[in-house]
């Protein structure tokens, strides 16, 4: 089973930026913590971070027929970014969209996701755990699809 877990524009800063929205656990903190929940599952975990919306974009085209699962905070993307939507549809992998915060109880233009639509689920609201849950989710998805 591999799993892509990609973060979007400025969750490079996480554990520094706005802690009382988005938490003080920082990406590395996480991705270890991703890819021990991956490994106790015997399943494999790629993470990857960009700022740049071409390069995630790139990523997710070359993930198709390469892992089983997409796990992606698209950050500030999610609300304006239609090239990552369409790449999403492209690769043909299950994806499921996470956020540290519950968007819908943000400013107005943050309750708009141009990703929901075409993931297989979202988790948001539960900080650093929103990762966690959607892993299990995409250990379970990746299971059901081998």
């Amino acid at each position: 089973m591999k799993i892509l877990v990609i973060h979007g524009p400025n969750l490079n800063m996480l554990g520094k930026r706005e802690k009382s929205i988005y938490g003080s656990a920082s990406i590395e903190t996480i991705d270890k913590k991703l890819k021990a929940m991956a490994r106790k599952e015997r399943a494999e975990v790629d993470t990857m971070q960009s700022n740049y919306e071409g390069k995630i974009v790139e990523t997710i085209q070359k993930a198709a027929g390469k892992y089983d699962v997409l796990i992606i905070n698209p950050a500030a993307l999610t609300h304006t970014s239609v090239a990552v939507r369409d790449a999403i549809l492209a690769a043909e992998i299950p994806a499921i969209e996470v956020h540290l915060s519950n968007i819908y109880k943000r400013e107005e233009f943050r309750h708009k996701s141009f990703i929901a639509p075409v993931a297989v689920g979202q988790v948001s609201g539960f900080g650093e755990n929103s990762y966690y849950l959607a892993m299990r989710a995409a250990i379970e998805i990746a299971r059901k699809k081998r």
